[in-house]
């Protein structure tokens, strides 16, 4: 029997907390029915003492947990990400000791940023939501964050995306400890694409506004407000009062990426508006999203999304 010890952060997202519950509590359910000594021992960890009365698995105050074999980490609410951490803080050096000790470590979605405050995904590969990626690598560059991927392991250490990619990270463990027949048998269960391994195609463009820098913020406007137009950096910055070099070095240092990269991002989700919702023919697509070439822009789109813009198309419009 494998003792599985699930975190209980501040904040935590229910869903989250309830999908996890949910999968192990069910594959418990198929050895019971069986005969069969149930594969997984569930305790929920906190560190404010709270007995959560909505799960029948027992709560263990941080200080009296003992040495688990895997550990879960649901996502929590990420409305400021810095504070979640400092909320949840006291978990990190446990997180430690616990993985030193040998234990595995699962995070779900934005649990990623508490495991990676730990320091164990340093120089490791990791993901986290599509639309979290880009303020996680602000704040842990030394991750190697897969930001188009749905699952992610690295020796004891698991990752999953967004949302419904718990489902997928969860299918993976169990793979790992109870075969792929149960796997399989779990994704029926729950209705669980097992083939999704990307998740690029769920992320919506949200630029960086909230920051004092005058320049950056009349570029970023006149990006948005004219990128059908724009080709250059030099078209970019006209009449902005201060030198490309000094624009560009500043822009890339507050958004994270280059004015040229910022209008790329922009029109392709221009685009991606576009097609789930006109009916636009393609090539009225191409041309109203600032491109002129159509080979360009699908090598572009396909590179950015992860999919074809008729694959996305399919995918996203209402039928």
């Amino acid at each position: 029997m494998i003792n599985v010890g699930v975190l209980m952060p501040q904040n935590f997202r229910l869903l989250s907390l309830a999908a996890i519950l949910d999968v192990f509590d069910t594959v418990n359910g198929f050895y019971t029915k069986d005969g069969l000594e149930v594969p997984f021992s569930m305790s929920l960890i906190t560190i404010d003492d709270k007995n959560y009365n909505f799960s029948a698995h027992p709560c263990i105050s941080l200080q009296n947990a003992g040495q688990f074999e895997l550990i879960l980490v649901p996502s929590f609410a990420s409305l400021d990400i810095k504070d979640c951490i400092g909320a949840n803080s006291g978990y990190i050096p446990w997180l430690n000791k616990q993985h030193a000790a040998g234990a595995e470590i699962a995070t779900f979605c934005t649990g990623a940023f508490l495991v990676a405050a730990s320091g164990l995904l340093d120089g490791r590969a990791a993901t986290t939501h599509v639309d979290a990626c880009s303020a996680f690598s602000t704040a842990f560059p030394l991750v190697h964050l897969k930001a188009d991927k749905t699952v992610t392991q690295d020796g004891r250490l698991f990752t999953s995306g967004g949302a419904t990619s718990t489902f997928h990270l969860l299918l993976h463990l169990l793979q790992l400890h109870c075969g792929k027949d149960m796997a399989i048998k779990v994704a029926k269960i729950f209705a669980i694409d097992m083939d999704r391994v990307n998740q690029s195609y769920f992320s919506t463009f949200q630029p960086i506004r909230h920051h004092n820098d005058d320049i950056v913020a009349s570029a970023q406007e006149k990006i948005e407000n004219n990128y059908q137009d724009l080709a250059t950096i030099e078209e970019m910055i006209k009449d902005i009062p201060s030198s490309r070099r000094n624009i560009v070095r500043r822009f890339k240092q507050v958004t994270g990426m280059t004015p040229i990269e910022y209008l790329q991002q922009t029109r392709i989700e221009a685009a991606k508006k576009l097609l789930e919702q006109t009916a636009q023919q393609m090539t009225e697509v191409i041309y109203n999203s600032g491109y002129n070439d159509p080979k360009a822009f699908r090598k572009v789109f396909r590179k950015s999304v992860g999919m074809t813009p008729t694959q996305y198309r399919d995918k996203f419009q209402p039928k």
